[in-house]
């Protein structure tokens, strides 16, 4: 699984829309489509943000692990 994919699972997974994740990150919504769709690589900033946010290893939201971990402390 790829990142885009990967970020689509976790806000699904966790009930959010497009827009709140896209209010997290401080950008349209529009643009988090497209970081979802692949049509625009995210930034790594917004990546460690969302990983942050969902408590998820940056392996596991990247993923390049299928392991569920903790965002380390």
């Amino acid at each position: 699984m790829n990142y885009n994919e990967r970020i689509r699972e976790l806000r699904e997974d966790n009930d959010y829309t497009q827009q709140n994740i896209a209010d997290i990150l401080h950008i349209g919504q529009r643009t988090y489509s497209d970081y979802e769709s692949g049509k625009t690589r995210i930034p790594i900033d917004s990546l460690i943000i969302l990983a942050k946010f969902y408590n998820v290893s940056m392996d596991y939201i990247s993923g390049i692990s299928n392991q569920k971990n903790n965002y380390p402390d």
